[in-house]
């Protein structure tokens, strides 16, 4: 039933968990934009829902968890998206090697909670159609 009502939702049900945990690392670059040496982090969301949406039509449960150069763990990150998971190059590191920019971090939040805003909206129309269905009215 799960599978059935997943496909129904389609990308949107495997882009809002990571469109979550995007907004959770960069309110983490945020929170850590004073902190000497600590290197802002972004998910590459793109790569992370095409691998989601690989899984969703094999109908495998686990993501692959092979890293690359240039990914880095991290912690309290889901172990699943640690190989989306990438250094975000700095404009203009600071000398403390903090690679924060608040202003662009700031401006990246502000999209991604636009875009995670957007798919909860996609997937109450989907729920909302659906009930319609059951109920009839």
């Amino acid at each position: 039933m799960s599978n059935l009502i997943s496909s129904y939702l389609g990308l949107q049900a495997d882009a809002l968990p990571l469109r979550e945990q995007r907004m959770k690392l960069i309110a983490s670059n945020l929170a850590n934009a004073d902190t000497p040496g600590y290197q802002a982090r972004d998910l590459d969301f793109n790569a992370a829902l095409a691998s989601a949406a690989r899984r969703r039509e094999a109908g495998g449960t686990a993501m692959p968890r092979e890293t690359q150069p240039g990914h880095i763990p991290i912690a309290g990150l889901d172990d699943a998206l640690q190989p989306f998971t990438t250094a975000r190059v700095a404009a203009q590191p600071s000398l403390d090697g903090n690679t924060v920019d608040p202003d662009a971090e700031r401006a990246a939040y502000g999209r991604a909670a636009l875009e995670y805003r957007a798919s909860l909206s996609f997937m109450e129309s989907k729920v909302r159609t659906l009930l319609t269905a059951i109920t009839g009215q």
